[in-house]
């Protein structure tokens, strides 16, 4: 098993929590860095586990989806008030199961696995997501082994 790991950073990402009893469950925002560690059991013809330069389309991903954005709870009590302000341009909003650092990681992770099994034909895959929120907490997410 080989491993390699890519970095994005700097991203201006909000969220909240709204069942939160404390300051979380006011909308606030971060700047997140995702790190994704690929792992394969073999190299591809230029001895890359992945190509770099080939994951434009999770930086792509990120940009339209992330970048000054915010990540809501599907079940969050002020959905209905906060997609009419998306509605209005002032939003854009991701919506998860649960818009904690670990629950973004879950959601993050099980949107690009797809991406990159399709990109390596199932070569290659995500062995983790490790989300920092600011430099001061992260969240790492593996999948369970089968």
């Amino acid at each position: 098993m080989i491993t390699c790991s890519k970095t994005y950073r700097d991203i201006p990402l909000s969220h909240r929590q709204p069942l939160h009893a404390g300051r979380c469950s006011r909308i606030h925002g971060h700047s997140w860095s995702i790190t994704l560690t690929f792992e394969s059991d073999s190299l591809d013809a230029n001895g890359f586990v992945i190509d770099f330069g080939d994951l434009h389309f999770i930086e792509d991903w990120i940009d339209e989806h992330l970048d000054h954005g915010i990540v809501l709870c599907h079940n969050d009590p002020e959905k209905e008030r906060l997609q009419a302000v998306a509605s209005d341009g002032l939003l854009h909003i991701t919506w998860v199961s649960s818009a904690s650092c670990e629950g973004i990681a879950q959601f993050l992770f099980e949107t690009f696995q797809p991406m990159v099994d399709k990109k390596t034909q199932g070569r290659a895959r995500i062995k983790s997501l490790h989300l920092e929120e600011d430099s001061k907490n992260s969240a790492l997410y593996s999948p369970p082994q089968s």
